[in-house]
């Protein structure tokens, strides 16, 4: 039997590379690259270094101090900027130009999930209580490139979600759906984990996420419907697969996070939270103005700055 090819496996500097030197990829990149850089980075330090005039909350929800602070889960958290440059760079390597068109179709729909976020953040701020933890080099770089202002929705966990469910979309126009299976259950692992990683190393709280798979659902609504948005949730917390050998030392991939746990009780209350405020958004959307509007009210409802 044929050793399945894991993404994880694919390089993030190739895949950036192979795109910035491909005629077909390179006008996608330059589209993406600015839209995340103003849309995350320049919005958000614009923010924190002129403060007032957008409203912050604080998000915080009790049920955040039923998960553990656990600094080792960062690897699994940082991964979530190369999770989707990986996808490139697999397609673009094993199928070459036949994946091209899919491929700058997701690389532009990268990009336009920033615009979406934004037509929130430029509304309304949103932050939580995290941890001034910089034993770890990596947790130094979050808090110098993170001013943590954009906490509702998660935009890691938009980002990851769009990931996976992308990746079965680029399958299935390329025509190798069925072929990619074990690498799209891989993907869903990996978004799964990273979404973790971000409760546990306190960058969001638990109220970021139902506004993350709400922001989802409105963004893509055919392949993110309610039914993926519960699978997703009740997912949460689950051990991740095994990995071989050689996936385990990139230590990035889901079977590497550690083994933290938290209680069956705890589990079931957060993702019930979840799944409420979930359906919560979505029934407000139907009398609101605009998408974003359930998630700028319930803001409101917390302390605000």
């Amino acid at each position: 039997m044929k050793k399945k090819e894991s993404v994880y496996g694919e390089s993030s500097i190739y895949s950036f590379f192979k795109s910035l030197f491909t005629p077909s990829l390179r006008p996608a990149l330059f589209n993406v690259l600015p839209s995340i850089i103003y849309n995350f980075f320049l919005r958000q330090y614009h923010s924190a270094f002129l403060p007032g005039k957008i409203p912050v909350s604080k998000v915080d929800h009790p049920l955040d101090k039923k998960i553990p602070f656990v600094p080792s889960w960062v690897t699994i958290y940082i991964d979530f900027a190369q999770f989707w440059i990986r996808v490139v760079g697999f397609f673009s390597r094993r199928y070459k130009r036949k994946a091209y068109k899919p491929v700058v179709e997701f690389i532009n729909s990268t990009a336009d999930l920033y615009v979406f976020a934004a037509e929130v953040y430029t509304k309304h701020l949103s932050t939580t209580k995290r941890p001034f933890y910089i034993s770890r080099p990596r947790f130094f770089m979050i808090h110098i490139l993170d001013p943590h202002l954009f906490c509702v929705p998660s935009l890691h966990v938009m980002i990851v979600i769009h990931t996976y469910i992308m990746f079965s979309v680029t399958a299935n126009k390329i025509g190798c759906e069925d072929e990619l299976k074990e690498q799209a259950q891989e993907m869903k692992d990996g978004a799964l984990a990273i979404s973790q990683a971000i409760l546990y190393v306190k960058q969001h709280s638990v109220n970021c996420i139902p506004a993350a798979l709400y922001a989802m659902t409105c963004f893509m609504p055919e392949y993110f419907p309610p039914k993926e948005a519960e699978d997703f949730t009740n997912l949460l917390f689950s051990p991740a697969p095994e990995a071989d050998e050689s996936l385990r030392k990139v230590n990035v991939h889901p079977s590497a996070a550690p083994s933290t746990k938290v209680n069956e009780e705890d589990q079931t209350i957060i993702k019930k939270h979840i799944l409420d405020l979930y359906y919560r958004f979505l029934e407000e959307k139907k009398t609101a103005k605009s998408w974003e509007a359930p998630l700028i009210n319930f803001m409101k409802t917390y302390k605000t700055e």
